[in-house]
């Protein structure tokens, strides 16, 4: 959510309820278990959580259970009363609750504040009391518990959390919830999440045999099965077509490097808990790349740069490694060793404004090649703590904004959200459900440049500092292709099909039939597969269907004497038999037109 949404809401009656449920849903909770403790309950975006530390695991029962105390007290209509208080007297009113306590002494020191979150200034301490309930907690919530709707809330599904996001810390039981002002939208709103069940990339991926994870491999790695590595080997070609086609250069570079580098680029000092262990070779240490960056900016390095040889574009689809905790990862989504698609350009600073002009307009033109239309778009600005000269910051953040200007795209500003190596711009896709997804990212980098002493020669004969932009298109492809199966629910685009149409002979003797049409459609590029099984016709097309494949073709007598094929599509639609060539031309219209 983006820095002004997000003040927004936190600010809306919406907020306020779903705060406040949360601390109705902590004390049903406590009622239930009188020596459970918890931890912190805040309001999310579509509803509220809360961890608790309980004697047992929760079952669908107790979510039950709970949820029918909560709407008794709602009925209560007990107000929500704030009182401030000295860490002293919470330290005594929440004696019995060893993490409250510990949020207590963060809060004396000034450095969290009671949900957790880091903080620049020492708080006030607060309580916030219901009913014979209360809360370590700053706010806001509703006058009294009659204001939230009991017909429109519902708990959802209970999950793992360690404390603190940490693995050494205890594992919580995390009961998520969700609250609306009024129950259709509730209703609407659980309709979304079934719809996104269907749509998991998870439970997806594994019915339509396109990838897995495998313990013995390691937790968030991907092994990408046939048809899941033949729609990312037709991804790669598209992006590697479309990159040469627009004046980029493609490099190569290691999966290491030595630990001098990534003390010079600042990741040893800044993004070392992101990084894997060294490897110590002959006497050196030695890093898995967390970023392909550097690597880049040492092929720029490699000869003395002119203006004449500016702008360099350098892309590459790097792999890269990233520590990240086993209990965020998330399919697709959230791994632990992906594939960046990266890209980099050195330009001089009068160059500025028309490459980021350039870029941005070839990001959209391949997000709107994948079908994503739909799009918003976020510019992150300087923040406090910063490097690169002011000037720079406010050139790199007025050609950011002319740029999206220009594009039509809808956009906010995040004052303050950028790096503090430079602003960018981050582009989301809507999906077919509506939802955002984080993609592309158009970065500036004041820092790099720097740190590797980067110049090149101008045209008065001196040596000048380039720009440098970091630009992520798809992100990586792991989480593009899992965005991919969401957006489409796993019935991709014929172009993007691993298989894009199948032929169903109803029996043994329609084969060589099959075989000779399948030859001829191989012939002209179309994915195809004749399926052999003894199986009824019925059972090979439900099969097809459930394996979402564009296309059946299903042959008998009539279309061996007549040379057609009777076609199917996944939808369910009938066109009838048709001529092979016919076939041909509409499977080749769709593939062009990427529909």
């Amino acid at each position: 959510m983006a820095k002004k949404k997000k003040e927004k809401y936190e600010q809306s009656h919406l907020y306020r309820l779903r705060h406040s449920t949360a601390h109705i849903m902590a004390q049903a909770v406590l009622e239930k278990f009188p020596d459970g403790k918890v931890t912190i309950g805040p309001a999310i975006k579509d509803g509220f959580y809360y961890d608790f530390d309980l004697p047992r695991p929760l079952t669908p029962d107790d979510l039950k259970n709970i949820e029918t105390r909560m709407r008794e007290i709602i009925k209560g209509n007990f107000p929500f009363k704030r009182k401030v208080i000295s860490a002293e007297q919470a330290k005594q009113i929440f004696k019995d609750q060893p993490y409250k306590l510990e949020l207590i002494e963060d809060l004396e020191k000034g450095e969290f504040d009671e949900h957790g979150k880091t903080i620049s200034e020492k708080p006030e301490i607060s309580i916030y009391t219901h009913d014979q309930f209360s809360d370590l907690c700053r706010g806001p919530h509703v006058e009294n518990t009659g204001e939230i709707n009991p017909k429109a809330l519902k708990l959802l599904n209970v999950a793992g959390a360690y404390w603190r996001g940490d693995e050494r810390r205890p594992m919580l039981q995390r009961i998520y919830g969700t609250v609306w002002e009024k129950p259709e939208q509730l209703k609407e709103y659980l309709k979304l999440l079934e719809e996104a069940k269907k749509r998991d990339h998870r439970k997806l991926g594994k019915e339509l045999d396109l990838y897995s994870t495998v313990d013995e491999v390691g937790a968030g790695l991907i092994l990408w099965h046939p048809k899941g590595a033949k729609i990312r080997k037709i991804v790669e070609n598209f992006w590697s077509e479309e990159h040469e086609k627009s004046g980029y250069e493609f490099v190569y570079t290691p999966h290491i490097g030595k630990a001098q580098l990534w003390k010079t680029s600042g990741h040893l000092d800044f993004y070392s808990e992101n990084m894997y262990s060294p490897i110590e070779i002959e006497g050196q240490q030695y890093y898995l790349k967390p970023m392909n960056c550097p690597f880049h900016v040492h092929i720029y390095k490699s000869q003395i740069r002119s203006y004449r040889d500016l702008p360099l574009r350098y892309a590459e689809l790097g792999t890269v490694y990233r520590y990240e905790r086993s209990g965020v990862l998330h399919g697709l989504l959230r791994v632990r060793g992906f594939t960046q698609d990266d890209a980099h350009h050195f330009c001089a600073p009068e160059q500025m404004p028309d490459e980021i002009d350039f870029v941005l307009n070839f990001s959209l033109h391949i997000l709107h090649s994948f079908g994503f239309n739909e799009l918003s778009a976020y510019l992150s600005t300087r923040p406090e703590k910063a490097v690169g000269e002011p000037k720079r910051w406010r050139d790199a953040e007025a050609a950011l904004e002319t740029s999206l200007k220009r594009s039509g795209i809808a956009y906010e500003i995040d004052e303050g959200g950028g790096a503090f190596y430079g602003p960018k711009i981050d582009l989301r896709v809507h999906d077919a459900l509506g939802r955002e997804w984080q993609l592309t990212t158009i970065q500036f980098d004041f820092n790099l440049p720097e740190q590797f002493d980067m110049t090149f020669a101008g045209e008065d004969g001196q040596m000048h500092r380039p720009y440098m932009i970091h630009r992520a298109l798809l992100g990586s492809l792991e989480r593009f292709f899992g965005v991919l199966i969401e957006h489409y629910a796993g019935a991709f685009p014929v172009w993007l099909s691993p298989v894009q149409a199948v032929l169903i002979p109803i029996a043994d003797r329609h084969l060589p039939y099959a075989q000779e049409v399948m030859n001829k459609l191989k012939a002209v590029g179309i994915r195809i597969k004749v399926d052999e099984r003894g199986e009824r016709m019925n059972a090979k097309i439900r099969d097809a269907q459930k394996q979402k494949i564009p296309y059946m073709l299903i042959v008998g007598d009539k279309e061996v004497e007549s040379g057609q094929v009777a076609l199917r599509l996944r939808s369910g639609e009938n066109p009838g038999p048709i001529p092979v060539e016919e076939f041909i031309s509409i499977a080749k219209k769709d593939i062009v037109q990427k529909i």
